[in-house]
């Protein structure tokens, strides 16, 4: 299907370190859906010193190239995020 964006992953079930995304736009957002059932996940923005609710249906969007962020353990359920986002390379 058509897309603005130039990149989609999915990613289930996996904790997520405190990062900045190196080959993304400093300049565009990244868009991040949570899905999955029964987790209680909270995405860490270090940067802002916020901690958001990341549960299933969750939608964000942000600057992964200049915001640290992180998903730390959830406490049950599964978990899957997917994550669009723009390559600088390729924008």
């Amino acid at each position: 299907w058509p897309s603005i964006f130039s990149g989609l992953e999915i990613i289930a079930n996996r904790v997520t370190f405190s990062h900045r995304d190196a080959g993304g736009s400093p300049s565009l957002f990244d868009l991040l859906v949570s899905l999955g059932r029964n987790h209680h996940a909270t995405l860490a923005l270090a940067d802002l010193h916020a901690e958001l609710d990341y549960s299933s249906g969750a939608m964000v969007y942000i600057a992964g190239r200049v915001l640290e962020h992180s998903v730390g353990p959830w406490l049950n359920g599964e978990q899957v995020v997917i994550a669009h986002f723009m390559k600088d390379a390729v924008h």
